[in-house]
């Protein structure tokens, strides 16, 4: 008897369905809706850079020698400038927050001085 998921299973364990839109494929239908909301915006001039799976490096200060050490690196869903005033806005399209998910926000926002906003 198989235990978990097999490779032929799409869907992740918390029930995302893999989605395809202009041949991006995106891990969720609710990402991949956001991103065809922002790419309309975008069209019409409200966001500008959009850019897809911004990647942050997380560090952690070692014990003895204070040097930083990279740990892991958050991956969020999209970045892009507002149209109107250029405020950089980094989200996530979350429908399950687990643990690690919420640290790793905790510790992007901490590091890099930013929010990251859940849709």
């Amino acid at each position: 008897m198989l235990r978990g998921r097999t490779r032929r299973d799409a869907s992740s364990k918390y029930g995302a369905k893999r989605t395809e839109v202009d041949g991006i494929v995106f891990a969720s239908k609710r990402e991949a809706k956001r991103y065809c909301e922002l790419k309309m915006l975008e069209r019409v001039g409200q966001v500008k850079e959009l850019e897809l799976q911004p990647k942050f490096p997380l560090y952690v200060c070692g014990r003895k020698n204070g040097e930083l050490h990279q740990v892991c690196v958050y991956i969020a869903d999209f970045r892009y400038r507002t149209g109107v005033n250029g405020v950089l806005i980094i989200e996530d399209a979350k429908g399950m927050k687990t643990p690690t998910y919420r640290l790793k926000k905790k510790m992007v926002e901490a590091q890099y001085g930013i929010e990251i906003q859940e849709v």
